[in-house]
């Protein structure tokens, strides 16, 4: 009887401790009723040691255990904010570190603190911007985040050249010490063997376009009449293989080519099978008399 007592006392605690074990969800299950959202990807980043602040860029001012000072402006077409305490102060032409640097002497020089430790982020690029135009994946604006980047680099941001795109020239125009710049680059050039001092350096305002490929037409008696992408040193021979060859008509002597002279003058050539083709050349194709 005694033993039966004590197991009866017993089950009353056994019963409290298996309905906790068993009715206490686990860390994981309550992990499960709310799932974790992914963190968000953090913004790109600009290259602070590099990046120079320009007339419309937008940065936040933090100044560490002062948040009376903390300020979100834009930068004036004269590169200068208005920050308080100090007034107006350049940071135009300024890298993220020297902005920060010229601040923190600032407010130490005005004894306003003793020691600051500011910290300068630029939220908006808005200055060192280029124009992609043209045949490219994403023509418009491209900011300039870091100095030298050159012109693969900023195509590269524009999504890439195009699949209608002329793949040998690309123009790029702007100015440089204060003179009116215009370059033709030759982007297989470019990525041949030693072509790195083709790839030109892009500045702040430079004009990119990448014009759409270039075409010849071909029309007579030819079995598919029409325009023609023009490839790089395509031949008469070439383009007549392109369009399928001559008809049963057809003859390859007395081939006449249209060609439109630098003066806008139209020309009128007679060219052989082996003679490159080029621009908006418009090839007629004769009928033979026999």
């Amino acid at each position: 009887m005694k033993h039966l007592s004590d197991s009866v006392k017993f089950l009353p605690a056994l019963a409290l401790a298996t309905a906790f074990l068993v009715g206490a969800p686990s860390a994981s299950a309550q992990a499960g009723a709310r799932p974790a959202q992914p963190p968000a990807p953090p913004p790109a980043a600009i290259d602070t040691d590099l990046y120079r602040i320009g007339p419309g860029d937008t940065v936040r001012i933090t100044v560490y255990q002062s948040p009376d000072l903390t300020l979100e402006a834009r930068v004036t077409e004269a590169g200068v904010i208005s920050y308080p305490l100090i007034g107006a102060i350049r940071l135009g032409g300024r890298t993220v570190s020297e902005a920060e640097a010229a601040l923190a002497a600032a407010l130490k020089k005005g004894d306003f603190i003793k020691n600051p430790q500011i910290t300068v982020m630029v939220t908006q690029v808005r200055a060192n911007q280029v124009n992609v135009l043209g045949q490219v994946g994403k023509p418009g604006r491209i900011p300039l985040d870091v100095a030298g980047m050159r012109l693969t680099d900023v195509l590269a941001l524009a999504g890439g050249v195009a699949a209608n795109a002329g793949s040998d020239t690309v123009v790029v125009t702007g100015l440089r010490n204060g003179q009116p710049f215009r370059s033709e680059v030759d982007l297989p050039r470019v990525f041949a063997p030693g072509g790195r001092d083709h790839d030109i350096v892009i500045q702040p305002g430079d004009a990119i376009w990448v014009d759409r490929y270039p075409v010849v037409y071909l029309y007579g008696e030819v079995q598919r009449p029409g325009q023609l992408r023009l490839e790089r040193g395509m031949t008469v021979m070439q383009a007549l293989a392109s369009a399928g060859g001559l008809t049963q008509r057809g003859t390859q002597r007395g081939l006449r080519v249209s060609r439109r002279a630098a003066n806008g003058q139209v020309q009128q050539l007679e060219l052989t099978l082996d003679d490159a083709l080029q621009t908006g050349d418009v090839v007629f194709v004769r009928e033979s008399l026999f």
